[in-house]
């Protein structure tokens, strides 16, 4: 059911905002080294391992078509998202669309993408441990937004704290707008940070050929 704008908005002075600015560009740039520490730890783990099933069975192509499905649904969810915060995380609590759900759709959405980035090695257990990666890299990146969300939006953020879970999405929640201002440029960017997800591909073949020619040895199989 359309509801009118759920969206609160925070005024404060000029040097409030920047300090908030700076924050967040504090807590961006946190997220993209915690980000690239966990793509080193995951290519760690897939160099040392391998998929239990045959590389030619019907199970290991399976689960790489899973895992391109996901990723697909990562990369349009994720420009979804975009669309509802792009551009008002500083100034604006947003709590419509696929916020109304959870507090932290972009980040589902990314651990989507990591299980389909780690089933391209044909084993839904890397997956699976892509997936809990990425979620605990990214939770102390939330941990920190959520803070500057508290003293930016004080009770309202608290409010919605108690009613929306922060990542297990609550469908009978949903709440929408009859209208949103979208931003192009923003929609576009957080879409093709997605794309990298694609990556995965060739990076996990390349692997595979590595283990096949004996560059790499596994010591671990995993379903």
């Amino acid at each position: 059911m359309l509801q009118p704008r759920f969206i609160i908005q925070a005024n404060f002075n000029s040097a409030t905002d920047a300090h908030a600015a700076k924050d967040l560009q504090r807590i961006q740039r946190y997220r993209k080294w915690t980000l690239r520490l966990g793509v080193v730890l995951l290519l760690a783990l897939v160099c040392f391992t391998r998929a239990g099933f045959d590389r030619n069975s019907v199970w290991h192509h399976t689960i790489q078509v899973i895992g391109m499905m996901a990723i697909m649904v990562c990369i349009v969810g994720r420009g979804w998202c975009s669309l509802y915060i792009g551009g008002r995380k500083k100034t604006e609590l947003v709590t419509s669309g696929p916020y109304s759900m959870c507090r932290n759709p972009l980040y589902v959405f990314s651990f989507i993408g990591a299980f389909g980035a780690g089933a391209q090695t044909g084993s839904i257990a890397i997956g699976l441990v892509s997936a809990v990666l990425c979620w605990a890299v990214f939770r102390h990146v939330v941990l920190r937004e959520e803070a500057m969300l508290a003293e930016r939006f004080g009770r309202a953020f608290k409010r919605y704290v108690n009613t929306v879970p922060r990542f297990r999405p609550t469908w009978f929640r949903w709440r929408d707008e009859k209208e949103i201002l979208c931003r192009p440029a923003l929609f576009l960017a957080t879409t093709r940070d997605a794309m990298w997800f694609w990556i995965a591909i060739p990076v996990l073949e390349g692997v595979k050929i590595l283990q096949d020619q004996g560059w790499l040895k596994p010591v671990i199989w995993l379903p």
